[in-house]
């Protein structure tokens, strides 16, 4: 196989895979991606342990267990601050979440240090020790980001190169984008 149709097959299974909610099409219908549809119009509901609101810093200060959610994205995360301009009524513009953040859709969950919404732009970027997971399939990373506008999905390497006779898929990081995809099994009792 030619490198350039690898790279893109490649970035076909990468797009595939980390649609936030690739749902079961319908009859009839082409797959559809929740990455793509997700409802960035959909109130976004907050909770938390502590929220120490800065009106003149139009932020608000989430600690302690919070849980964000839009639509079918929920977020988890010890501290959440939420950027917000008061022009005409409380609107969000920025979500960024530390410590920790778990992000979850129906069907995929993402890990990373530190998480970012970008409600305006209608992106989300996972930075630090990305890991994505869908059913058996698994990619790792130092950055995902999501466009929620296009369903378009981005992973960059992170981390250190390993030490001489450390590298290895799957294993520690590797300054590359890692992975494990699942195939679908053949059935060997005919013979095409």
């Amino acid at each position: 196989m030619r490198p350039m149709k690898s790279l893109a097959a490649a970035a076909s299974i990468l797009t595939a895979f980390v649609g936030a909610v690739a749902l079961s099409p319908a009859v009839g219908q082409e797959p559809t991606s929740a990455l793509r549809g997700h409802n960035t119009d959909a109130p976004i509901d907050v909770g938390a342990d502590r929220i120490e609101v800065q009106d003149r810093a139009d932020r608000a200060i989430m600690s302690g267990n919070v849980i964000i959610r839009q639509a079918d994205l929920q977020l988890n995360a010890p501290r959440v601050t939420i950027v917000y301009a008061n022009e005409q009524g409380l609107q969000i513009q920025r979500v960024e979440a530390s410590g920790g953040v778990v992000m979850r859709s129906p069907s995929e969950t993402a890990r990373s240090q530190y998480a970012i919404y970008d409600t305006g732009g209608r992106l989300i970027t996972l930075i630090g020790g990305v890991t994505l997971d869908r059913g058996a399939n698994h990619l790792s990373g130092g950055r995902l980001v999501l466009d929620l506008d296009n369903g378009r999905a981005v992973m960059d390497g992170g981390g250190p190169a390993p030490a001489a006779g450390q590298a290895g898929i799957g294993t520690a990081p590797t300054g590359r984008v890692t992975g494990r995809f699942t195939v679908p099994a053949r059935d060997r009792g005919t013979n095409q």
